[in-house]
């Protein structure tokens, strides 16, 4: 007789029930070669007496093999593995392997590598985590917007809105985001110049797409957002970069570019820099403009958190200018809502956007029109230009509570400037520190870190005064430093 103890595997603490793990054994048994097609089974009596398991238990076992065909059941006579298995030839089979995932295998046909593997687990959060500037979602109206949201899903009306016709965006959130950004941001722009993304991110990977070809050139700062590097990498284009200073980008070294070599497009992010936060000066901004009409690239400009600006009235974005359709403005309501609300846009003359609704349907033929429609009431009801004028004012406060405690025990320590916007601080290590110091605390976790400039965001907007005293007094602890004296 067959030895059925050693060829099924059953682990008693997986949470795979045993008589799956059973079937699945069958299975992989079967598949290769061990078990042929027309053998005989044990009865479910003798198979559960040699396995120590309930008779129902190789029951429920067997009609799962039946359900998929791997086996043929005549009742009050036998089971058989079905005579429509191909005949295999028999493969080196241990009991280790008998019941082994097969994912624990490397994937063998090639694939493209995208970047080296950096996915691990994280058995615990450490107890200070510094962001890299998200909002406080304590203050986010997301009640309302939820409340909004349930009472669409039990509309007739709502519900056709919400399913139908959505591709480039539900069709109220466009309309009422055209009337907001053009309020807000002087964008003179209509319903059809939108595309609602699922976030700022997707908008520049599907603006990337479209505009990239392998070899072409793109612009960016240095340093610069590390997940839009990454995305103008993949395109097989060549990634140049131009130095950041206090006041923005170098415009003059990509004027040189220019004269040199052909560039497609430029990306920036001139309200505040990510990640130094710095704000791309008027000058610099009226060069830039000039430069792509001269030279005919594309302006890829990230907007992500325009709203928060402290000292006076957001500059305009260039997209707000006279730029002949060569900019691609890039927004999101995660910095102003929640991190998890993954609602963005990007805005663009139609037949940029006609295209990019083509390629977004290729990768996400869904999206979520219930909360779409659910912020565009938000937005209609002035709910959210309430919030952020809250907002505004508490990480306002914040950033010069930040700043004291800076002052107060880490001035011998860190280097920084303080901007007159945005949700983060950007802080520069003093020598002999070290940002390595920071980064393998078991207690502190950082979002961003910059190892070459020995520097990192601290992102304040989301803690309140306690918190932004715990995370300044455990930097101290780690790293040192003094006050100002």
């Amino acid at each position: 007789m067959m030895p059925f103890e050693r060829i099924i595997s059953i682990d008693r603490k997986s949470k795979i029930p045993i008589y799956r793990q059973i079937a699945i054994s069958f299975i992989n048994a079967i598949s290769q070669g061990v078990i042929k097609a027309n053998t005989h089974l044990p009865s479910t009596r003798d198979l559960a007496k040699l396995l120590e398991v309930h008779r129902k238990t190789i029951v429920a076992a067997y009609e799962e093999l039946e359900a998929q065909d791997w086996v043929v059941s005549v009742p009050r006579k036998y089971v058989a593995v079905s005579a429509k298995i191909p005949q295999l030839k028999p493969k080196k089979w241990s009991e280790e392997s008998a019941n082994e995932s097969s994912y624990t295998t490397a994937f063998q046909p090639a694939f493209k590598q995208i970047t080296s593997p950096k996915i691990k687990e994280i058995a615990r959060l450490p107890s200070i985590i510094l962001d890299d500037g998200f909002p406080d979602v304590r203050l986010s109206p997301i009640d309302d917007l939820l409340k909004i949201y349930r009472s669409y899903t039990s509309k007739k009306h709502s519900i056709r809105n919400a399913t139908f016709g959505t591709a480039q965006g539900s069709l109220k959130l466009r309309e009422i985001l055209a009337s907001y950004l053009s309020e807000t941001r002087g964008l003179n722009i209509e319903k059809e110049h939108i595309l609602i993304t699922h976030g700022a991110q997707m908008s520049i990977y599907l603006a990337a797409q479209l505009l990239l070809e392998p070899g072409e050139c793109i612009v960016v700062g240095r340093p610069n957002y590390d997940m839009a590097t990454k995305v103008f990498e993949q395109t097989g284009a060549t990634v140049l970069e131009v130095n950041v200073d206090d006041n923005g980008l170098v415009v003059s070294e990509v004027e040189s570019i220019c004269q040199s070599k052909p560039i497609k497009a430029i990306y920036v992010i001139p309200h505040h820099h990510y990640p130094t936060t710095v704000t791309l000066s008027i000058e610099r901004r009226m060069a830039l403009l000039k430069l792509s009409q001269q030279y005919g690239f594309a302006i890829i400009e990230d907007d992500y958190d325009y709203d928060y600006h402290y000292a006076s009235s957001p500059y305009l974005p260039l997209a707000s200018s006279q730029h002949r359709g060569h900019v691609i403005y890039i927004g999101s309501f995660s910095k102003l809502l929640d991190p998890s609300i993954r609602i963005g846009f990007m805005v663009a003359p139609f037949n940029f956007i006609e295209q990019g609704v083509a390629l977004r349907k290729l990768i996400d033929v869904g999206v979520d029109g219930y909360m779409q429609n659910a912020l565009a009431e938000l937005i209609r009801q002035g709910e959210l230009k309430r919030h952020i004028k809250k907002a505004k004012k508490c990480y306002f406060s914040r950033r010069d509570y930040l700043d004291e405690l800076l002052r107060l025990h880490l001035a011998s320590s860190v280097d920084y400037t303080l901007l007159s916007g945005g949700m983060a601080i950007w802080l520069t290590l003093k020598k002999p520190y070290v940002i390595e110091q920071l980064m393998t605390h078991p207690q502190l976790a950082i979002k961003r870190v910059d190892t070459e400039l020995n520097a990192f965001r601290f992102g304040f907007a989301s803690m309140n005064e306690q918190e932004l005293e715990q995370a300044v007094l455990l930097l101290k602890t780690i790293i040192g430093g003094e006050g100002v004296k």
